[in-house]
Parts: C-alpha cells; sequence; structure tokens
C-alpha cells in the first residue's frame, strides 16, 4: 500500500469526517481516479510527435496512454477524421495514488514561479489544473524531449461540493494558494 493511501486512511478520513460533521463513514470524500489529457500539437508535420508524446506520458505515469482521434473533419484547423490529435490516461488505485505523492512532492516544487494552484474547482466535486511544461517530472530524461508539451490532470473525487474536494486534495498534499484572511473588523 502507498503511503498517500495510508496516510488518507489513517489522518485525512477522520479529519474530513470530523471538520464536516459526516454521520455515516461512507459518504467522506475520497479520491476516485486521475485523469491525465495532452494535446498534440501540429502531429501532421512530424509522423513520430504523436509516439514521442506518447512514450513520454508513459514515463511520467507509468501507464501505456490512450491515443484520441478527431471525430470529424473541420477545414479551418487542417483537421482530417480520424487523425490523432491527443493522448490520455487514466489512473486509479495504487498507481493514482502513487503519482500524486510524486506529484505533489516532486514535480510541483519544480513548476517555475510556481505558488501554488488556484482553488475554484468544476462544482460537482472534480479538480482540474493545467501545466505549461510536462518537462517538471523527474521521470523524463531532458535530453530525449524535444519539444515542450502541456497538459490537463484531473482529479476526480467522490466530494458533493467544491469546499470538500479542495480540502480533500489538500489534506493528501495538493499545495493550493493561500486563501486570504478576512479582517477583522
Amino acid at each position: 500500500m502507498s503511503r498517500l493511501k495510508q496516510r488518507y486512511q489513517k489522518e485525512v478520513k477522520a479529519e474530513l469526517q470530523k471538520k464536516f460533521n459526516y454521520t455515516n463513514p461512507m459518504k467522506v470524500p475520497v479520491l476516485r481516479k486521475i485523469v491525465l489529457n495532452m494535446g498534440i500539437a501540429e502531429p501532421s508535420k512530424d509522423k513520430n510527435a504523436t509516439q514521442d508524446c506518447v512514450n513520454e506520458m508513459a514515463l511520467i505515469t507509468g501507464q501505456k496512454p490512450i491515443v484520441t482521434k478527431a471525430k470529424k473533419a473541420i477545414a479551418g484547423f487542417k483537421l482530417r477524421e480520424g487523425q490523432p490529435i491527443g493522448i490520455k490516461v487514466t489512473l486509479r488505485g495504487q498507481r493514482m495514488y502513487d503519482f500524486m505523492d510524486r506529484f505533489c512532492n516532486i514535480a510541483s516544487p519544480r513548476i517555475r514561479d510556481f505558488r501554488g494552484f488556484p482553488t475554484k474547482c468544476d462544482g460537482r466535486g472534480n479538480y482540474t489544473l493545467g501545466l505549461e511544461d510536462h518537462q517538471v517530472f523527474t521521470e523524463l530524461h531532458l535530453d530525449d524531449v524535444k519539444k515542450t508539451q502541456g497538459m490537463h490532470i484531473t482529479f476526480v473525487t467522490s466530494a458533493e461540493t467544491d469546499d470538500e474536494c479542495v480540502e480533500l486534495l489538500r489534506l493528501l498534499g495538493l499545495p493550493f494558494k493561500n486563501l486570504p484572511v478576512a479582517a477583522a473588523a
């Protein structure tokens, strides 16, 4: 069992139950999955760009990604039906907790001018953040990376409100920006 999952079961679960006054322990929010998406910019110019992105995402996550393809052609974007436009990985279980631990403790501090992530969720208890450069992950060999890519990371939780989601992720170690303290009147 990963150390983050042990911490969730021993500390985080009890603290969430105490803070939000859950009567049923099954109502305590839990992290369900982490989805990583990476758009492939200009795949038609370089045929090996798609395979390079797939290999880099596999190194980051420890799991082979799925190549997503265009559903319909859009002439204005020079996009054909069936052309690869992105890759995605869905992490669950042990890999999910291991990735979150590495992301919070190793990759996040390597982000340039990092002051914390914003606390805005989607209203249903899910949190998405965007990275401009995937080279913050230590699993990549920087000499082999040909092009910097951005990616989106979505943390899907069972929380019903944004406050529960933010508190769960904060207790699991995701570094959020300091919230402004209300001035005492």
